[in-house]
């Protein structure tokens, strides 16, 4: 509630920073690279190939990476700014709350955030008439578990960071590998075998997985082993969190 009270009075620039970069990649590539690429195949739910249009395909991962983005910002950026800067956590702390509550409540918030950007981007999305199909409802619930699962993630890095700069190397060596291995922009079957085989167990991987179907309007055919992935990623990227957050508090 307190983030929310200071948010509302940043939301219009807020709403604006965080779908314009998520919506130049949706133009540019969608419809640029897409005048050229045309159709893209990909395996069906029934297991054989099916030609979707590129912005299709483009859209369905591009806001899966939105809302990586958006929780991994919020639960680094302006989390460690309430919890190290400007010491807003430890103001906290002195109402009859426990860190594990605050830590909570930051997750719920970066979250939050990456739903209401989500939102706005399928708003768009909706407009442009990319997809209008009526299991994006779906996708949207799937996106809100992937806005928790990277708001944890980043919640442990957080806990890790003495600076703003050490946040590069999070967004440099783990979220931007992970943009380009996780089949946003074009198919996994396109990398080598050694690589696909990373790729298919990465957090952003098993969200585009279970989301893309959803926006050609078909069901995943695989859906267990994604969710189980995205289910375990989020309980043990939290539970650490909380482990090094308590460390750091204590010492």
């Amino acid at each position: 509630m307190r983030n929310l009270l200071v948010w509302r009075k940043l939301a219009v620039p807020s709403l604006l920073g965080n779908i314009a970069e998520p919506l130049m990649w949706l133009v540019a590539f969608g419809y640029g690279m897409g005048a050229l690429v045309g159709q893209v195949q990909v395996i069906s739910p029934g297991g054989g190939q099916q030609a979707v249009p590129y912005i299709l395909f483009l859209a369905s991962g591009s806001i899966c990476m939105s809302a990586m983005n958006a929780a991994s910002f919020e639960a680094l950026y302006s989390a460690f700014s309430r919890m190290h800067v400007q010491k807003t956590w430890d103001g906290i702390l002195n109402a009859p709350v426990t860190l594990d509550d605050v830590v909570l409540a930051e997750m719920l918030w970066a979250a939050f955030k990456s739903l209401f950007t989500v939102t706005a981007i399928l708003g768009v999305m909706l407009a442009l008439n990319i997809s209008h199909s009526p299991k994006l409802l779906v996708a949207w619930v799937i996106l809100a578990g992937v806005g928790v699962m990277f708001a944890s993630i980043a919640l442990v890095f957080n806990a890790l960071a003495k600076g703003y700069d050490f946040f590069t190397y999070y967004f440099t060596l783990v979220l931007t590998p992970m943009m380009f291995l996780s089949g946003v922009f074009f198919p996994m079957e396109q990398l080598p075998p050694l690589v696909q085989a990373v790729s298919h167990w990465l957090p952003l991987s098993n969200a585009v997985a279970l989301v893309r179907p959803l926006f050609m309007d078909q069901w995943p055919s695989e859906w267990l082993r994604p969710t189980l992935v995205l289910v375990v990623t989020t309980s043990v990227a939290f539970w650490v969190a909380l482990a090094l957050t308590r460390r750091r508090f204590a010492g």
